[in-house]
């Protein structure tokens, strides 16, 4: 019996659970939540978007890789915060088996893709930091739609490797997802099946994912404090450091609330389930939301154009 159950899965669909202890009486509050996150989601990401389309001053390296970065937070955004908001909203959380694996890709493609385009955004702080004079011919147009292209290609290999560990594995006991959206994690647990073979090869991909891209940026910024410090002036300094200001409240909002999960796994620090699928979330849609907004207060050629456009509105208005 043991044999035909480890061979066989029964699971037909899954049912996303979301947040296990939520009691039904909060089912309208966390969905009029997360409608309003997805809400300023789409409407932060397509002004950013509108802005880049209309404005040709904004055709420059930087903000292509900020277009990108748009694009994968629309796109994971709307992988996943329509199905959870749905389950609390009308409790319709169930997703079909292969519906749930193709979510699965797309959440783990949006994370990897978003990990390298924040190295290729490092890498374009670090040339215009550290070599000011070759700036303008290493990272040309060119060389960025190159980088970004190459980015949204090489994302697909580990992310396969991620489903097709995992799509052929026996269910046949639960299929009550406890997470929000269809992950690996979250989907491997329900496996009736050893599943020690897959772990290590799971952590070397999500570790050369996270870790690589990290590195990298740790030593990019490293490599700017130094050149900074080499600055004579106060005010250059200041003035050179605002310049990477926006990019690295991005990076930070990405890779530290990732970095503490893994590492408080690692060292056997554990979570209540509500409160490490709010973490998970709190991490994964908060960036999204707020990028735009960095983008736009940070950004100097972003802030001026709504600075301009503010002021034609109080003149049309006056």
């Amino acid at each position: 019996v043991a044999d035909y159950y480890t061979n066989q899965s029964f699971v037909t669909e899954f049912v996303i659970v979301g947040f296990p202890g939520l009691q039904p009486e909060f089912y309208g509050l966390i969905s009029a939540v997360l409608f309003l996150v997805y809400f300023c989601t789409l409407i932060g990401n397509a002004a950013v978007l509108i802005l880049f389309a209309t404005h040709n001053i904004l055709h420059k390296p930087m903000y292509f890789i900020i277009v990108n970065l748009v694009v994968s937070d629309l796109l994971f955004s709307t992988t996943t915060l329509p199905k959870i908001i749905a389950r609390y909203w009308f409790q319709a959380g169930v997703v079909s088996f292969f519906g749930c694996f193709l979510q699965m890709y797309l959440v783990h493609y949006c994370g990897t893709v978003t990990s390298f385009l924040l190295l290729i955004m490092a890498l374009d702080r670090y040339v215009a930091i550290c070599y000011p004079l070759r700036y303008t011919m290493i990272i040309t147009n060119s060389t960025i739609h190159i980088l970004n292209f190459t980015v949204w290609v090489i994302g697909h290999p580990s992310c396969l490797f991620v489903v097709i560990t995992a799509y052929p594995l026996p269910y046949c006991t639960s299929n009550k997802i406890m997470q929000c959206f269809c992950d690996h994690t979250s989907i491997t647990k329900l496996a009736c099946t050893d599943m020690t073979p897959y772990i290590f090869p799971i952590f070397v991909v999500a570790m050369m994912i996270l870790l690589v891209p990290l590195t990298f940026i740790i030593f990019s910024y490293c490599s700017i404090i130094v050149a900074v410090h080499k600055i004579a002036s106060t005010e250059g300094r200041v003035k050179t450091l605002s310049t990477c200001s926006g990019q690295l409240l991005v990076i930070a909002l990405y890779f530290l609330p990732r970095s503490f999960v893994y590492l408080c796994n690692n060292i056997g620090i554990k979570f209540n389930t509500d409160v490490r699928i709010g973490i998970i979330m709190l991490y994964s849609l908060l960036p999204p939301m707020i990028n735009p907004l960095i983008y736009c207060l940070r950004t100097e050629e972003i802030k001026q154009i709504l600075i301009k456009r503010f002021r034609q509105t109080q003149v049309r208005i006056q």
